[in-house]
């Protein structure tokens, strides 16, 4: 009887699997054909799931009227900027929470997790008045930048990961006279690559995916990301479906590749913090 159950849930798993996969990559699937339909059939918003001709002139489309390539230097600088901003901080704090013993360092890190129970939406118009008003930094890349630079997620990770590292190798560099940046640098980032890793890749792809605050922070066309031209190419005198398509296919495929590419560390991403800190 146990045997039966136990097929039955594993039946009944995979279906709901498949179901919620389908529901997943078919949005992605109509975009695809959405962006290589000929001019006719994407004016019409009705793209065929299976296309009988396939055409590139949406992307030509896009690419004649936008600033598509600069809205993807752009997107490619500030992810790889945050990326390594991000990798370097929180790989310090991490350190220093995991390793270091100081005056304060519990209520330092508790109340920085305090911060993450803040929703973002609350800081964001002090945060534009401080980055627009105060500091006159409003549409430029260290305004979007900045405020990013590190985030308390991320040492978080840091921490929890480092906190799994032996200590024995750190006090035997102190006793070779080493550094704690030395430490550091030597010692604990070799043996911290598989969690900079995951800590590199999901940032990558938050910061390439980020919307709200560039599309906030920024005034000018020529400062604009692909997530946030793609959002004012929507809004303009006629809407060009087709290049559209193939707008959103042009962000969303570094990701796509990368995912496969990397997809043991996005896996281990989802159990690198889950130690006992």
């Amino acid at each position: 009887m146990k045997s039966t159950q136990k097929k039955t849930l594993l039946v009944v798993a995979s279906i709901l699997l498949v179901v919620w996969a389908l529901v997943t990559v078919i949005p992605m699937y109509w975009m695809l054909v959405g962006s290589v339909q000929d001019s006719a059939m994407s004016a019409s918003f009705k793209p065929q799931m299976i296309p009988e001709q396939l055409s590139l002139s949406p992307y030509e489309r896009f690419f004649a009227k936008t600033d598509a390539w600069r809205w993807l230097f752009n997107s490619l600088l500030i992810a790889v900027i945050l990326t390594v901003t991000n990798v370097f901080f929180a790989s310090l704090a991490g350190y220093a929470f995991a390793k270091l013993k100081f005056p304060g360092s519990q209520a330092v890190f508790w109340t920085l997790l305090g911060t993450m129970m803040i929703p973002a939406q609350v800081t964001l118009i002090p945060l534009y008045i401080l980055m627009v008003n105060v500091f006159d930094l409003g549409d430029t890349y260290i305004a979007i930048i900045l405020p990013a630079a590190v985030s308390v997620g991320n040492i978080f990770l840091m921490k929890q990961f480092m906190s799994t590292l032996p200590t024995s190798l750190i006090h035997a560099a102190r006793i070779d006279a080493c550094s704690e940046f030395g430490i550091f640098w030597k010692v604990i980032l070799p043996m911290a690559k598989p969690g900079i890793a995951v800590l590199a890749i999901f940032t990558f792809v938050a910061s390439w995916n980020e919307f709200f605050w560039p599309f906030l922070i920024t005034n000018s066309n020529e400062m604009r990301t692909i997530q946030v031209g793609l959002a004012s190419f929507v809004f303009a005198e006629s809407t060009d479906f087709g290049a559209m398509m193939a707008g959103a296919t042009i962000g969303a495929l570094p990701m796509i590749i990368l995912f496969f590419s990397l997809q043991r560390y996005f896996l281990q991403g989802i159990t690198i913090g889950a130690v006992k800190g």
